[in-house]
């Protein structure tokens, strides 16, 4: 929703297990992105998700709304990759500047709307 990232489109994947909704599903984004809360295989940091804190009341969108924020708005309390944490701390316009350029070489055209 929100530049840089708004210049592509990313692929994830949200996989529910045969448990489901006594267990969480496990989000996984398939198209390389530059957020500190996103591992480099494409792993999330969603508490939601956590087995901790998952309670099967919890929707499907709602997983979902939380990794659209996660990308969004980084959060220092969520991080998978401290480098780039850090590089977001101290040098917010480099930051930016490498996560668009990231996003303009692996995200995939928007959809029409």
């Amino acid at each position: 929703n929100n530049p840089p990232y708004n210049a592509g489109a990313f692929r994830f994947e949200l996989s529910f297990s045969p448990h489901h909704p006594l267990s969480p599903p496990h989000a996984t984004l398939r198209t390389r992105i530059y957020p500190p809360g996103v591992d480099p295989a494409g792993g999330v940091c969603l508490p939601l998700t956590s087995a901790r804190h998952w309670a099967p009341t919890t929707r499907a969108v709602q997983v979902l709304q939380d990794l659209l924020l996660l990308i969004d708005h980084p959060d220092p309390q969520r991080v998978l990759r401290q480098d780039l944490a850090r590089q977001l701390q101290l040098q917010p316009q480099e930051f930016w500047l490498r996560a668009e350029q990231e996003t303009r070489c692996h995200a995939e055209p928007r959809p029409e709307p």
